[in-house]
This record gives C-alpha cells, sequence and structure tokens, in this order.
C-alpha cells in the first residue's frame, strides 16, 4: 500500500513548500497545530494533499478561516496585515520556485541542518535533531512512516536558526562594547591587550561569517575587565606616603565586576535551565543568586561554585535517567505489537540518543512513562488518551516560547495529565485558547516594542552629533536595535533582552537629551552657532607654522596678540613689579585679544584705559596693592607635559605652544563658572581642573586611558 501510495503522489505535480508558509509566519501568533489543521481540513475538503494546495486554494485559507482565527487574539487591522504578508511570500514563492514532483520521504533537509549545525553540538536542539534523522533512517529503512520525525526536525531547524539569529545579535552587541573599552584600555601594553586584541579579531572575523564563538567572547570579557581594573584603579595622595582609595575608581570598578558576573550568571542558567527546571532547591537558589545580583553582593566565587555544583548535579540526572530509560525499555519489550507500541519505541530510541549526547531527556522520559502506563492498563484502548497526551506536550513544548504561557498553562497541563491516567477526556482546545491568547498578547507587545525601538533610533539621529561616552555608548545601542528590530519571532531569552536594551537606550537617550539642552543653553548665551565654534577651537594640529593649526585666526603678519604672555628664555623677562598678575586681562584686553571674540554675539572687547589708570594710580599711592607674580616652578615638580596655569598664565611646567594659547582660555572658562575641561586635538587628548584657590591643573597624553593613568591622581589634587 505505502508502494502504490507513494507512486500516487510522484505523478501530482504541487509545491510541499507552500503549504509550511503559514505555519512558519504565524507560528508566533497561532499555535503549530491549530494551522496545521486547518491547511489538513482545506486539503480534505478538497480531497487532496495539503502538499496539493497551491497559491490560489491558501489565499483563500488565509483570508478565511485563518483571518477569522487570527482576529480572535488581535485588532482586525494587525490580523489583516499579518494575512497579506503570507500571501505576498506564497506567491513570491509559487513565481519563483513553481511546481515540483512530491517526494513523500526526504532527509536531504534534516541532514542539511545536521551539517548547518555541526560547531553547536552541545546545543540541546542540536543533539535532539542528530537523533531525529537517526531514527528517520531507521524508520525509513523499514518502510515505516517517518512524518512525524521529519516534522519535529524541521522544527527544530527552526528553532536552531532562531537561536542562531538572536545569538549573532548578542554577539555583535558584546564585539561592539568590547571594542569600545579596548580602546580605552589599549594603551597599558603588554601581553594580555595583545592577547586581547587576537580574540577581538576572532569575533569580528566570526561575526562576519554568522558564527558563534561564545568561548573567545567570554575570554574576551574577563580580559577586558581585567584591564579596566587596571585603568580604573587610580589613588590620591591623602599624605606623605599614604595613599587611599579613589571612591569613583572603586565604585566604577564594581559595577564592571557586577555587569561581567550579571552575564556570567545569565549564561549559568541559560545553560543549566533543563536541569535548574526539574528541581525546585535549583530554582530558589537562582532567585536568590538574582537577588544577590540586584543587590550588589554576589561574587565571582559563588557563580563559579553554583556553575561547578550543577555540572556535577547534571551528570548525576543524567545516570539517573540512563537507568530509567533501561527500566521503561525492558517494560516496552513485554508489550504487545501495534502502532503505538511503535510510537513508543520512537520516543525510547530518541530519548536514548540525547542522553548518549550529553543531554538530558526529562519531558522524554516523563512521556514516555505515561505512555508505558497506559498501554499497560488498556493495550488496545491507549489511542485517543495517548494523542490527547502528545498534544499535551507539544503545547508545553510551544509555551515555552510565550511570555507568560508557560507560567499560566503549567497547572492546567499537570491537571490534564492527572485527568488522563485516569481515563477522562480532556479539553485540549481550551488550553489551546489560552496559548493563542498569550500569543496575541505576545505580538501586540512586540509591536509597541518596536515602536519603542524606532523611536530611540530615531531621536539617537537628532543627538549623534554630540560628542561623550553617553552618545558613543547610545550609538552602540541603537546599532542594537536596529538588530533586534529585524529578528522574527523571539525566544523568551531574546525577548527579555530586547526590552533591558531598551531601557537602557532610553535611559541614556534622557540624559543625551539633557545634555543636548545644555549645550543649547550655552549656544544661546553666546549667539547662533556658538557651540559648535566653540568645540572647534580644540581642534588643534600641535604645529606653530601651520595656519590650520592656529588656535584662532591670525595674520601671520601681525603680531600674535597674547605674545608677551608666552616666555621665551633668549628674549628679556619683565620684571615683576612691571607686569603683575593682575595686569594680564588688561593688557589682553588693549591688545584686542579676546578668547571668545570668535563667537557671534559677543560682547566687543571693553575700553579698560580708565580703569587702567585707576590701576596706576593705586599703584603709586600705595606700593603694598602691588601683586607680585608667584615664582615659576621647575618643570620637574610636575608631570609630564602637565602645568599649573593661574590668571590666565603658565605657572609652572615646561614651555608649550599650546599649553601657552590654552591658558587664557582657561581664565575666560573660569569667569562662565566652569571648573573642568576635556577635549582632544588630533594628536593628544587634553583634561584640564580648576581648584577652589582658582589654579587650574592641566594635562595631556596619548589617549584618555594614558590621560588617567598618567595624570588622574595629579589632576586630582586640590
Amino acid at each position: 500500500m505505502r508502494g502504490s501510495q507513494s507512486g500516487r503522489c510522484s505523478e501530482v505535480k504541487m509545491n510541499p513548500v507552500l503549504s509550511r508558509i503559514p505555519v512558519k509566519m504565524l507560528g508566533d501568533v497561532l499555535s503549530t497545530r491549530a494551522l496545521e489543521r486547518i491547511i489538513q481540513d482545506a486539503a480534505q475538503e478538497r480531497r487532496i494533499h495539503p502538499a496539493q494546495l497551491d497559491a490560489q486554494a491558501l489565499e483563500s485559507v488565509l483570508k478565511k478561516e485563518i483571518y477569522r482565527r487570527l482576529q480572535t487574539t488581535m485588532p482586525a487591522q494587525m490580523a489583516k496585515k499579518r494575512v497579506l504578508d503570507v500571501l505576498a511570500e506564497v506567491q513570491r514563492v509559487a513565481a519563483e520556485v513553481g511546481t515540483v514532483d512530491y517526494v513523500p520521504v526526504d532527509l536531504s533537509g534534516l541532514e542539511e541542518g545536521v551539517r548547518r549545525f555541526t560547531l553547536y553540538f552541545d546545543w540541546p536542539e542540536s543533539q535532539r535533531l542528530r537523533g531525529v534523522l537517526s531514527m528517520a533512517r531507521q524508520e525509513e529503512s523499514v518502510g515505516n512512516d517517518v512524518s512525524a520525525l521529519l516534522q519535529e526536525g524541521e522544527s527544530l531547524i527552526e528553532q536552531m536558526d532562531r537561536r542562531l539569529a538572536e545569538g549573532l545579535v548578542l554577539q555583535g552587541q558584546d564585539l561592539a562594547e568590547l571594542q569600545a573599552s579596548f580602546e580605552r584600555i589599549s594603551a597599558v601594553g603588554g601581553r594580555e591587550v595583545r592577547r586581547l586584541e587576537t580574540l577581538l579579531e576572532q569575533v569580528a572575523d566570526a561575526q562576519k561569517q554568522g558564527m558563534l564563538l561564545p568561548g573567545e567572547v567570554e575570554r574576551a570579557r574577563t580580559i577586558s575587565l581585567k584591564l579596566r581594573r587596571q585603568v580604573e584603579s587610580s589613588v590620591v595622595q591623602s599624605n606623605p606616603g599614604e595613599t587611599t582609595p579613589d571612591p569613583a575608581a572603586e565604585a566604577k570598578i564594581r559595577a564592571l565586576e557586577l555587569e561581567h558576573m550579571g552575564r556570567r550568571l545569565g549564561d549559568v542558567l541559560a545553560e543549566f535551565g533543563p536541569l535548574i527546571s526539574v528541581r525546585p532547591e535549583l530554582e530558589a537558589h537562582a532567585a536568590a543568586l538574582s537577588d544577590a545580583l540586584a543587590s550588589g553582593a554576589l561574587t565571582e566565587q559563588a557563580v563559579a561554585e553554583w556553575q561547578q555544583s550543577l555540572n556535577d548535579q547534571r551528570s548525576q540526572l543524567r545516570e539517573e535517567q540512563l537507568a530509567q530509560l533501561g527500566e521503561l525499555e525492558s517494560q516496552l519489550s513485554q508489550l504487545p505489537p501495534g502502532e503505538e507500541t511503535d510510537k513508543a519505541r520512537v520516543m525510547l530510541g530518541l530519548a536514548r540518543h540525547t542522553l548518549e549526547e550529553g543531554g538530558l531527556a526529562v519531558s522524554e522520559l516523563r512521556d514516555l512513562d505515561l505512555t508505558v502506563q497506559a498501554l499497560q492498563s488498556s493495550p488496545g484502548g491507549a489511542s485517543e488518551t495517548l494523542r490527547q497526551q502528545r498534544e499535551l506536550s507539544e503545547l508545553e513544548r510551544s509555551a515555552r516560547a510565550v511570555a507568560g504561557a508557560a507560567e499560566e498553562l503549567a497547572p492546567q497541563i499537570s491537571q490534564a495529565r492527572e485527568a488522563l491516567m485516569r481515563g477522562e477526556d480532556v479539553d485540549i482546545d481550551s488550553l489551546y485558547s489560552v496559548l493563542e491568547r498569550r500569543m496575541g498578547q505576545a505580538a501586540q507587545e512586540r509591536e509597541e516594542l518596536n515602536a519603542r525601538a524606532d523611536h530611540v533610533v530615531q531621536e539617537y539621529d537628532t543627538v549623534r552629533d554630540l560628542a561623550g561616552e553617553t552618545i558613543q555608548k547610545l550609538g552602540r545601542l541603537a546599532d542594537t536595535l536596529r538588530a533586534q528590530r529585524r529578528l522574527g519571532q523571539l525566544s523568551a531569552q531574546a525577548r527579555e533582552r530586547y526590552v533591558q536594551t531598551l531601557t537602557e537606550a532610553e535611559a541614556l537617550l534622557d540624559e543625551a537629551h539633557a545634555e543636548h539642552q545644555a549645550a543649547q543653553e550655552v549656544t544661546a548665551s553666546f549667539g547662533e552657532d556658538a557651540l559648535s565654534d566653540l568645540l572647534g577651537i580644540f581642534d588643534l594640529e600641535g604645529t606653530e607654522d601651520s595656519a590650520a593649526s592656529d588656535l584662532f585666526e591670525i595674520d601671520a603678519n601681525e603680531p600674535e596678540p597674547g605674545s608677551d604672555l608666552l616666555v621665551d628664555e633668549h628674549s628679556q623677562v619683565t620684571a615683576p613689579s612691571e607686569t603683575s598678575a593682575s595686569d594680564a586681562p588688561a593688557n589682553a584686553a588693549e591688545s584686542g585679544f579676546n578668547p571668545f571674540a570668535f563667537l557671534p554675539g559677543a560682547a566687543p572687547a571693553e575700553d579698560t584705559s580708565s580703569k587702567a589708570a585707576l590701576h596706576a594710580e593705586a599703584d603709586d599711592s600705595s606700593p603694598a596693592m602691588s601683586i607680585t607674580e608667584p615664582p615659576m616652578t621647575e618643570p620637574e615638580h610636575l608631570p609630564e607635559h602637565a602645568w599649573l596655569i593661574t590668571h590666565g598664565q603658565r605657572q609652572a611646567g615646561s614651555p608649550d605652544y599650546t599649553a601657552e594659547r590654552l591658558a587664557p582660555l582657561l581664565e575666560s572658562a573660569a569667569e562662565l563658572g566652569i571648573t573642568r575641561l576635556r577635549f582632544e586635538d588630533s594628536d593628544w587628548s587634553w583634561s584640564a581642573r580648576r581648584s577652589a584657590a582658582g589654579t587650574w591643573r592641566l594635562a595631556r597624553a596619548a589617549d584618555a586611558a594614558t590621560l588617567e593613568l598618567n595624570h588622574g591622581a595629579w589632576l586630582k589634587q586640590d
């Protein structure tokens, strides 16, 4: 009979791909069982095989039965859009692929799936797929129906495709953060930095090829944390010979450690999820560790010790399951042959293969145990009970991928299984209604998440021109949101990461808007485009004879404004009594020099002749009131590339053209109430801090990380 059926089917032209499109594209809002039943009913009405449904027949099914079913779980407009999307894909595939000879048994798809995911051999889905393929080959060799195995294998491949896509988004986010961190710590140098650079190159290459390297990412995160500890661990001198930790640096280091431990704890929960879910004491311990993480009390040792304990318990449970499998196999061998007994043997083979691959077979052994009990109690009348049992298991698996569904359905599924064991009928359709209601809610929530993501990305584009760590971090999160937005159906873990990314991005967006508002207030104080002009003065090139590198636009043929403030060892030094620190601003004004003169709307230089005369009169009448310039401090008393600036003049530090040009700018910044500046030119990273006494500490280094290492403690001294 099987041969004749295959012969009849092979003569019919059809496209078996079309009938699977609605199942794949609507599987996030309707259960697979419901979709397949609708398609099967439509095929039966036309007295054809489901694979024989053409684009026209599927269009009718989509616009009628499926559209009506969708309206029970979501708004009509949203349901219409989903139906039209599926219909467009059906028509596209029908036009491109056309019709093919229907082949009832084709294992090439499963074989290709096994090859594609060989690298991820430790995934439970990959282990299960290898078992499904092995059992399908065995069943096909003896002429048994393998359609159920093929369907499960295709479902496993879809799950792994989704897991791979979600993993690539997460790996891309990790890579972006690690690369940004590497820019700050690369100046530390040494073997660990080179090792980190190599790991990042490997991960970047894998990302381009669509491959996951979780081990390399974990090692890179660990090394990066170690190096960032080194960079952030700055100390300040409290008394000669004594050091005290910088509280701000300690807090930042602790935040980095907690972030790293949070990722490690998440990895452990994902790896040992099947074990934790079957042992209440492990679930309680997982909750306790999560609470410790939230309170900042979690330690790396606690996570490592629990991971080792879970690994030992998993090995122990696997041995127990192998023993249980042996007992079930013995009981099954004593049952009379039959269709349900054959199905039970397939289940047993899959469970054995999973355990031999190193995985756990919790649900498989439970279902197999219930099947054996049903066959033992009613060998000839267990078909309906076992069919409902399989539907319950499929319902349970589907509910795990829908937010809130597994928790709501768990007690109802447990009660239904107990009723089946008592020989009672259960209303499985009502349970599927709960699942589909949750799926509809999840679809609407996804639309809301996508809308929030679009808003963040659009708003980021309005502030992306601002500089600073907040904008850079927001930019990386915007890239992640774009990638998450493109994902199809989300797993529970991916949805949680989507929400977490959105929450963090929205918080940073608020900060960016605040920074943008502050920048606009500065602009309003000086006129239109003042902010960009103000930032432009820090675009230093570092050479005096280059016209493009001038701090201010000055005609080279004219005397340089403020040149009297520069120190030249070959020039005559003015006596302190003739040029005092308090006279410097006046001299600058007399020469027409105003560090903010280039800003539109800035006030013109004030005529200070009367003030100068008054000051001279005061000096003549009261010599004690004249201010003598503080003596210059020897350069070796300061760190390299560091200066003390007072009243717009260099008071200590080696002579330097750019530092001299910045001195009057710092004085003008002080008049605005600014106490700290950070900026960069093409060669240096700069930082300046103003003490309570009014003295500016100015320092520079090749990059921000080196600047913090070499000058961070010195800049913070008062």
